[in-house]
């Protein structure tokens, strides 16, 4: 079975742009349920994985794994989406910045394109800042979707632009979140270290394997 993973910093860490009472509800009861009906489906089917990301790739595209796949890749989504923020303002730097500058001309650039792929993305998804091979790419996915069934695409960061992420802090601003979150909270370490692995350098992050029990 899986567990919720813990978060990587205090429920109040991101505050003011995700608060701690959002942080309860979005990790403490959405992220959980995404796991508890997860471990249920599994066991139900008798199935004992030994990753999330095998779930995911193997429910993909399948009808009639379509609940396994939605559960399962909103697991991932979120706890890659916790991985990817941070209390503690940074900048890009190294590789990325460089590639950054070459593929959006700066960081002003990259913000722009990120922001107004994920604010035009109607309803519910989310928005990807991905590798492909040494190239940067944004892009957005629907609901669960996300791009691990995606061959030659790895995440750098991702941002929930489901309603529920942002409206207990901003409303319907998802524009006004959107630009908060990028400017305060991208761990660009960890996008940093994704790039890399995308280049072939080190390991790309892997969600928490089964425990018993």
């Amino acid at each position: 079975m899986f567990k919720l993973p813990e978060l990587p910093y205090a429920p109040d860490a991101l505050e003011p742009v995700i608060s701690a009472r959002t942080m309860g509800y979005h990790h403490g009861k959405h992220h959980a349920k995404y796991v508890d009906n997860l471990n249920d489906l599994l066991k139900a089917a008798g199935e004992t994985p030994a990753s999330l990301e095998e779930v995911v790739k193997a429910a993909a595209g399948d009808p009639a794994k379509k609940k396994l796949f939605n559960n399962a890749a909103q697991t991932y989504n979120h706890t890659f989406f916790w991985t990817c923020m941070t209390g503690a303002k940074m900048a890009p730097s190294g590789d990325l910045a460089a590639a950054i500058d070459r593929d959006f001309g700066g960081l002003a650039g990259l913000r722009e394109a990120f922001v107004t792929e994920s604010l035009n993305h109607f309803a519910s998804g989310w928005g990807w800042l991905a590798a492909e091979g040494d190239k940067l790419v944004v892009l957005s996915t629907h609901d669960a979707d996300d791009l691990l069934p995606r061959e030659g695409l790895t995440p750098l960061l991702t941002c929930d632009v489901w309603e529920h992420a942002y409206y207990l802090d901003h409303q319907n601003d998802r524009k006004a979140f959107l630009e908060a979150w990028f400017d305060n909270l991208v761990n660009w370490e960890f996008a940093a270290a994704q790039y890399d692995a995308a280049r072939g350098k080190g390991e790309a992050w892997r969600h928490p394997g089964p425990v018993a029990g």
